[in-house]
């Protein structure tokens, strides 16, 4: 199980820090990501990181205010978000990856949360 936590309402220019805690199988070898939907769009990627070695990636819309962490020994993922905007409001889900895979396609991504919302305003 993946469960997110943390959203809530912000407003433009807030920080928020969401979270997801894996629980019932070990997610230690697996990549995590986090994806978002926004009403009426599809779900985009946002950001990942490979389960050793702290590589990450993120989506050209996040670079430089997000940033993914992960503790193994927890469990744990973390997306850290600065200089929110409001078209960063959407539903942010937790995924994890199929054992060694890694990227931003969601294809890849087996097991998903359910989601906590983020809505920043003006």
């Amino acid at each position: 199980n993946l469960i997110e936590s943390g959203g809530g309402s912000v407003q433009v220019g807030d920080s928020l820090r969401i979270s997801c805690a894996a629980s019932g199988r070990s997610f230690n070898r697996k990549t995590m990501g986090w994806f978002r939907q926004a009403p009426g769009n599809e779900r985009e990627f946002v950001a990942a990181i490979r389960w050793i070695g702290g590589n990450t990636i993120y989506a050209d819309s996040v670079k430089g205010r997000f940033v993914i962490s992960r503790d193994n020994s927890k469990n744990m993922v973390w997306l850290q978000m600065n200089s929110l905007t409001v078209g960063d409001t959407a539903v942010y889900y937790c995924a994890a990856a199929q054992s060694g895979r890694y990227g931003s396609d969601n294809s890849i991504y087996e097991y998903w949360g359910q989601g906590t919302q983020v809505t920043v305003s003006s």
